[in-house]
């Protein structure tokens, strides 16, 4: 049943998406800048519902209140797909940060530069971090919100943390608060990964780390919340699903004992 709910999800998603990239192409670049909001956020949304009613997945965001006004940057735990999407109906007019190599996917690249999105260029390194600061603070000189997923790729639930100090040279430079996001998304939609598994998906906006510290403070700080956090949301998955598949990763994050392997194709355990 979960394998026959991911097929029908997967298609009708893609389905979704693309169906909406290409109804509104024809007037998406000449509308005004909130009326394209309304229409990536109603996509966003329409995610969501298909996410919930055909796979079983719900999501719960909550800790909004934590949100400063104006300019922010926004640090978000990276474990899925889920959260480049669900995020945005919670926040104003975000910008995300990601690799440029999605700016060349036809029409929906073009959707990305209309909005405003800040494409990357990984192999520039230096250079890289440089074009990036230009941009964001470009983007935060209009009060714009800065989505940035500090460990720079999708990482499994459990894994040792990998935060890049790229985060700490935007919020270095820009002076401008930090809020974290700890969530258990890769969970119930997992990286790399055909199933997407019924439950809810969590995720938390935490206080915002104010301007003015170090880099080893601040990364530290930072890494400390969002993994504490996220730990946090993945126990209570388990103790609202003991069935949920656990991974050897998770296990040692949440201090289980493994009892016996559920499905080694996927190296998953339950507890």
């Amino acid at each position: 049943m979960i394998a026959l709910r991911s097929l029908a999800f997967q298609i009708l998603f893609y389905a979704n998406l693309i169906g909406q990239l290409l109804l509104f192409s024809p007037v998406f670049f000449l509308l005004p800048e909130r009326t394209c909001w309304r229409i990536v956020k109603n996509w966003a949304r329409s995610s969501l519902w298909l996410l919930h009613r055909v796979a079983g997945t719900k999501s719960e965001i909550v800790g909004q209140e934590n949100l400063p006004d104006g300019a922010t940057i926004i640090a978000s735990k990276h474990q899925s797909f889920w959260e480049t999407f669900a995020l945005v109906p919670e926040l104003d007019r975000p910008t995300f940060i990601l690799k440029k190599e999605l700016m060349a996917i036809p029409v929906f690249g073009a959707y990305c530069r209309r909005m405003g999105m800040i494409p990357v260029d990984r192999s520039r390194r230096g250079a890289a971090l440089a074009s990036m600061l230009e941009d964001a603070q470009k983007a935060m000189a209009g009060g714009r919100q800065i989505v940035i997923f500090p460990e720079g790729t999708r990482s499994a639930p459990g894994a040792v943390p990998n935060y890049r100090p790229g985060i700490h040279f935007i919020y270095n430079a820009t002076n401008v608060p930090v809020t974290p996001v700890a969530l258990n998304s890769g969970l119930f939609w997992p990286r790399q990964a055909f199933y997407r598994r019924p439950g809810t998906i969590r995720a938390e906006f935490l206080p915002p780390i104010e301007p003015g510290l170090d880099r080893a403070a601040f990364l530290a700080r930072l890494t400390d919340e969002i993994e504490a956090q996220s730990i946090a949301l993945m126990r209570r998955a388990y103790e609202e699903q003991p069935e949920l598949p656990m991974s050897k990763l998770v296990a040692s994050r949440l201090g289980h004992c493994l009892l016996y392997t559920s499905d080694a194709a996927d190296d998953s355990l339950r507890v």
